[in-house]
């Protein structure tokens, strides 16, 4: 079974297989598992601890003997050590590591403002703006059989959508929104590429927003019951992560919509490539 990857999780019959292998067993869960709740309790008690004034510390070192202060702060980093392969996995801090430096990269912060955050109600996933005129392209299983959607701009606030195309043969569908002047992606005019060429892709992950990340593109397979073949890509994609724009070269080639255990590369991403984007947009027309 393929797992799509936002929290509200659908899991559909077909079996992924490539050319050279007929079933590529599907993983279960996508990458890590992570709880989510501790690990934000996590970050907000070092956000606490780290705006702590030096009078608290010294009124601390004061009250206690600096011997007794190690002794506390040692047994309880063993503890934390023991407990974090239990809590969350290094690759899921590793992706928030990335994203932040990603981010002082003034590219990748304008590429983040047309990334959008799309809620149904009962689920979240990623879409991006590809017109100052409000056209967002996302997952059509993001959007299917909604009939209330929210999109964010990260800049810019809420905005309701509707769906305007939409195609499950290639899990794409097409949002407009009322307004001009929004920030948008540009498209590639087809895929291409080389095989390990680096990308960047951005969206929502877990319960974080306009998370920057990078990979590689490893090449094509195909899914049984599709006609068409689909992106591999060697990166840390999470439930969310549906309709990221997958960004080459200051254009997206491709939309991630979920991921694979591969019988050769282990856990990687798909994309629908941008070329049946046009392809679906132009039976539509």
């Amino acid at each position: 079974m393929l797992k799509y990857i936002y929290d509200e999780i659908f899991i559909r019959g077909v079996i992924v297989s490539d050319k050279r292998k007929d079933n590529d067993m599907i993983d279960d869960d996508l990458y890590e598992e992570l709880d989510e709740e501790e690990l934000l309790d996590i970050f907000e008690k070092e956000r606490v601890n780290r705006t702590n004034t030096k009078e608290d510390r010294e009124k601390m070192n004061r009250r206690y003997p600096r011997w007794i202060l190690w002794s506390i702060i040692i047994t309880l980093s063993l503890n934390v050590i023991a407990i974090l392969p239990r809590t969350f996995s290094i690759p899921a801090v590793d992706f928030l590591i990335t994203s932040a430096k990603l981010s002082t990269d003034s590219t990748i912060s304008e590429y983040k403002e047309a990334v959008v955050v799309i809620e149904t109600g009962d689920s979240k996933g990623t879409g991006f703006s590809i017109s100052p005129n409000g056209i967002i392209i996302t997952n059509h299983h993001v959007v299917e059989d909604s009939k209330h959607i929210s999109v964010a701009f990260p800049e810019l606030g809420l905005f309701e959508a509707e769906i305007i195309a939409e195609d499950a043969s290639v899990d794409l569908a097409v949002l407009q929104v009322n307004d001009v002047d929004l920030p948008y992606l540009s498209l590639a005019q087809s895929t291409v590429f080389e095989k390990n060429e680096p990308i960047y892709f951005i969206g929502n992950p877990l319960r974080f927003n306009g998370i920057a990340n990078q990979g590689e593109i490893i090449g094509y397979t195909t899914l049984d019951g599709w006609d068409k073949e689909v992106l591999m890509l060697r990166a840390p994609v999470y439930r969310g992560n549906s309709g990221s724009p997958v960004i080459q070269d200051g254009k997206v080639i491709g939309v991630i919509f979920a991921t694979i255990n591969h019988h050769s590369y282990g856990k990687v991403g798909l994309a629908v490539p941008i070329d049946y984007y046009y392809q679906f947009i132009d039976s539509n027309t």
